[in-house]
This record gives structure tokens, C-alpha cells and sequence, in this order.
């Protein structure tokens, strides 16, 4: 092999493997959110602050990369459109409530999800939203959020 092909072969994998680790798609830091819910009214019943979930890669791994959650804590997934959404628990060891809210913010589902049962088992839990908020199940009960409520939701 030539000198040149040997340079030209080492940039090319360099460059390919700078793209691979500065790609959104892969990268794993997430940004950070405050998502206040309030009622219609705006009466505030709770604060999360929210890792973002806004790359499909996040989105995938979710929450199975965490051991828990803390009171208070949480994950935002963020999507371009509302659209009719269904979430699985892979590889989750702990229980969550998962709230869908629409563009405006508006709270149209909420789910509260068990760990599953075992390895391989993908309880599906649906709902209509662009925004979907994972916190510790018994949140939505403990804070009085009901399907209506709303999300405001501020980035860092």
C-alpha cells in the first residue's frame, strides 16, 4: 500500500470516528429542563427537574441506563410533532408514571408503570403527545395531576 493510500485510509477512519462520537444520534448528554405542572388555573402542584430526552438514541435508552429516581427528578422526551406515542420499559428495574401532554402542554394521559415482569416483557403504554414526562410512580397521585393539567417547561 502507498504511502498516500495509508494517510488517506487513517484520516478517513479518524474523520469517521470523530462523526460517530460528536453525532446527536449517539452521544448520551442530555440536556436539562424544569417542567412545572399547574392546574388549568395555573395553580402549581409540582416541579421535575428533567434530564431532555430530544435525540432518538436518548429516546430510546430513556431511563434504562438509571437506577432511580428521585423525588423531584424526571425525564422529558421531546419530539418534533404530536403524534400518537407508545413507551416500553426496557431494561427497567424500578416503577415510573408516564404523563403524555399534547403541543400546548396539556396533560391527555397518564400511566402508572410497574416494573416488568421479567427479562424480554414490554408492557406498552400509549398516549397522544410532544412532550412525554417520566417520574417516580405515584407522582401524578402524590401532586394531584390529573389529565387536563399542564405542563410549562423551561430549558436550561
Amino acid at each position: 500500500m502507498s504511502r498516500y493510500r495509508l494517510a488517506a485510509l487513517v484520516v478517513i477512519t479518524l474523520a469517521l470516528g470523530l462523526g460517530v462520537a460528536w453525532n446527536p444520534l449517539v452521544a448520551g448528554e442530555h440536556d436539562r429542563a424544569t417542567v412545572t405542572i399547574e392546574t388549568e388555573n395555573g395553580t402549581e402542584l409540582a416541579t421535575v427537574d428533567a434530564e431532555v430526552a430530544d435525540t432518538p438514541y436518548q429516546r430510546y435508552v430513556g431511563l434504562s441506563d438509571h437506577d432511580d429516581l428521585d423525588e423531584g427528578e424526571g425525564m422529558l422526551f421531546v419530539f418534533d410533532d404530536e403524534d400518537e406515542r407508545t413507551f416500553v420499559m426496557r431494561n427497567m428495574d424500578f416503577p415510573i408514571d408516564i404523563v403524555f401532554a399534547d403541543a400546548d402542554g396539556e396533560i391527555t394521559t397518564i400511566h402508572e408503570a410497574p416494573v416488568p415482569d421479567g427479562p424480554g416483557s414490554l408492557d406498552r403504554y400509549q398516549g397522544t403527545g410532544q412532550w412525554v414526562l417520566e417520574v417516580p410512580k405515584g407522582f401524578a397521585a402524590d401532586h394531584d395531576i390529573d389529565e387536563g393539567d399542564r405542563l410549562r417547561i423551561e430549558f436550561e
